[in-house]
């Protein structure tokens, strides 16, 4: 029935999806088919697409606690049926959707005896709780549970060392950022010889964070932007010459972005913020990547020379740099040195 539809088309590359269901809070589920392909297309899309969704994808994570009560990760707590282990590990759980990057702070503070969920967080309007009804504790005794939380968006998985982790009752949490739960794919192939097709049937399920249809777009997007450099090769050219008439900026120095951005209280981790979150023009984004520079620190640990030396990097590129960091930080309350071009 399907081999019928396509049949019919024409040759333009479509896909729809076929199924979509949302089987709790915490698990939705997504079924695409992308046709008609030739033979062999099928599965170069289908790999490409399932590793974008399973080790690209960004999520919102609880990275750390911190509580007066607490002695250590294993002891427990009277009046509180779980011990401190379980409730890091219910923090864990506990699915949430944020746009913004960065660490945010956010806290729980109840009394019991109460049965403590997720709705019990009292976390920043930029962070949305995915399922209230998560379960965090049961406080069998009128006593006070107070915990700082730390909340971070990232990708991958966010782990640190036991010596590490501990600081004055501060408990870092082994964060899956992953919103994909998994991805799968198969191949259905039809015709024969020089007129053999495929279509390509792509399954995603997601923690609830975002929809598969949204995880799609997302590791779609993702890809483009690894290809583009190919795309700009003869622009890339042009720029080359342009970047022989270099202009100065005065009187910025990287350098004293990042003594300023040091100095700051929040004590943002700048080696754990990806110069991705800066939201660059893809061609400035793609020519720092290929110096090796992938994160904050390693981006303003270079001056203004260090950079106009790159291949390709010109003066433009430095004035989105400052823009986008001038805006990124916006979100954090600091104030960077005032430029002039």
């Amino acid at each position: 029935m399907i081999q019928e539809k396509v049949g019919r088309s024409t040759r333009t590359i479509q896909w729809k999806c076929v199924e979509s269901r949302v089987e709790s809070k915490r698990l939705y589920y997504g079924r695409f088919i992308l046709s008609p392909l030739s033979k062999g297309q099928a599965d170069t899309i289908g790999i490409a697409i399932r590793r974008v969704l399973l080790g690209e994808m960004e999520g919102t994570c609880i990275t750390r606690a911190k509580s007066e009560k607490v002695l250590h990760e294993y002891s427990t707590i009277i009046g509180i049926e779980e011990s401190v282990h379980e409730i890091l590990l219910n923090l864990k759980a506990i699915v949430l959707k944020s746009n913004l990057y960065g660490i945010r702070d956010a806290s729980i503070c109840v009394k019991g005896p109460k049965y403590v969920t997720a709705q019990d967080i009292i976390s920043p309007p930029s962070v949305e709780i995915i399922d209230t009804t998560q379960h965090i504790a049961n406080l069998i005794e009128p006593i006070n549970l107070c915990i700082e939380l730390q909340i971070t968006r990232d990708r991958g998985y966010h782990t640190e060392s036991t010596k590490d982790s501990q600081q004055e009752g501060s408990y870092s949490i082994d964060a899956v950022f992953m919103p994909i739960r998994n991805a799968n794919y198969n191949i259905y192939s039809y015709g024969h010889g020089k007129e053999k097709e495929e279509i390509l049937f792509l399954e995603i399920w997601t923690n609830g964070s975002l929809t598969p249809k949204e995880a799609l777009y997302q590791a779609s997007r993702n890809l483009i932007d690894l290809f583009i450099p190919f795309l700009h090769a003869e622009e890339e050219d042009i720029n080359l010459e342009e970047n022989k008439k270099r202009l100065t900026i005065a009187p910025l120095t990287f350098q004293d972005t990042l003594a300023n951005l040091k100095k700051n209280k929040k004590r943002i981790p700048l080696h754990r913020i990806f110069i991705d979150q800066l939201e660059l023009p893809s061609r400035t984004y793609n020519c720092l990547k290929r110096s090796n520079i992938h994160t904050l620190l390693d981006l303003l640990n270079n001056n203004q020379e260090d950079l106009l030396r790159i291949e390709y990097f010109c003066i433009k590129d430095v004035k989105h740099i400052l823009d986008a960091l001038k805006k990124y930080f916006a979100h954090f309350e600091i104030d960077l040195p005032k430029f002039s071009f």
